[in-house]
């Protein structure tokens, strides 16, 4: 067993996006957001479903528009993924959408305009029992907090979370999470950590505008990573120019390297050299395509030589050592060889037979539990 550094998680109050309870001893969330035009209702609900086969918890569309809200009304029914819509400054759009079943309000308050008009979006959101999401954007600060810092700073994007959750305070509203987001990673770590002592709702993690699919994944998990190292964090959204399903399989990543939450595959492979006995970077490839369905966690370990390849295949639930022939490893004993033209077919065979039975065993314990 390697060793597992134990993360306190920072304390917080617990709230509810649809199905999925954020914060307190909840389990991180991930989620994505549509980048479709929500108008389209069909192609929002493939998306939606791309998203949801993907692990996606909970999914943020656009709203834009009242006729963007009438378009929400049709995609809800035909999804039950827990759904964040995206309103800024026109209050009604938010008032129409929480009737047709909005399972969270992403709307800043102090953006909106008149107390009547934010007092009832807060009087809706509290009818429904749907939270808030205060959402702080560097790109987005308030004209005399750009004067007073002269840059997005850390405290400038605390100053203007306090803004809007303050006015929250004074309606008597708690049911909401705060995301403090710029595309710096050191600004945005830094605005998560001082606003993390200041308030005990839950925090919702990201650097926003990250980039493409690369650079905008390695942003992600320094800058999220070192978040959640510090037991700061209740839900993740990894901002990618990229297909959507793509934030969602980095976010389960980032919390699989912590070992905060499993959920799928964590393939374990050396980057390959001279001493591999097969083809290791295609036989990844390959596996990481074929094995995508698979929400289930399990640790598998694809090694190329026997100097490290019997040690990380033990430590797997399935391994795989490089040799003549390679040798497979099933919870950390020897079990099989396997020649290089099989290698994709019969890893592939053995992890789906592993869930099954694994599956199965739970079952069986579960029933003869006597009652």
């Amino acid at each position: 067993m390697s060793f597992r550094q134990e993360i306190k998680r920072r304390a917080s109050r617990q709230i509810h996006v649809g199905r999925v309870a954020v914060g307190g001893n909840a389990p991180i969330s991930v989620q994505s957001m549509t980048n479709t035009e929500t108008c389209d209702v069909d192609a929002t609900v493939a998306q939606l479903e791309a998203l949801q086969r993907a692990g996606a918890d909970i999914v943020r569309i656009s709203v834009p528009s009242m006729e963007a809200a009438e378009a929400f009304a049709r995609i809800r029914k035909r999804t039950d993924l827990p759904l964040i819509t995206d309103i800024h400054f026109d209050y009604k759009i938010a008032l129409r959408v929480a009737e047709l079943g909005a399972d969270c309000l992403r709307i800043n308050p102090g953006n909106i305009g008149r107390e009547d008009r934010v007092r009832a979006v807060v009087d809706s959101a509290r009818d429904n029992g749907i939270p808030i999401r205060i959402g702080v954007n560097a790109g987005s600060l308030e004209k005399d907090l750009q004067k007073k810092y002269g840059e997005p700073t850390p405290a400038a994007l605390v100053e203007s979370a306090l803004r809007h959750i303050d006015i929250l305070d004074r309606l008597d509203f708690q049911d909401f999470k705060v995301s403090l987001k710029a595309s710096d990673v050191h600004t945005t770590v830094a605005a998560y950590r001082q606003l993390a002592d200041q308030i005990e709702q839950p925090l919702h993690l990201g650097i926003t505008e990250a980039g493409g699919a690369r650079a905008g994944a390695v942003k992600s998990a320094i800058g999220l990573g070192m978040l959640l190292n510090d037991g700061i964090g209740d839900t993740i959204r990894v901002s990618l120019a990229a297909d959507p399903v793509q934030e969602i399989k980095v976010g389960f990543d980032i919390l699989k390297s912590l070992h905060i939450r499993s959920k799928g595959v964590n393939l374990i492979a050396c980057p390959s050299c001279s001493r591999q006995q097969f083809d290791v970077i295609k036989t990844v490839n390959a596996l990481e395509e074929r094995l995508e369905d698979i929400l289930e966690p399990i640790d598998v370990a694809v090694i190329g030589c026997v100097v490290n390849g019997p040690g990380e295949a033990r430590e797997a639930d399935i391994g795989l050592a490089g040799g003549s022939p390679n040798l497979l490893y099933i919870n950390g004993k020897p079990d099989h060889k396997v020649d290089d033209e099989q290698l994709v077919d019969e890893l592939e065979r053995v992890v789906r037979e592993f869930i099954a039975n694994r599956a199965a065993d739970k079952h069986t314990l579960k029933v003869s539990i006597p009652v």
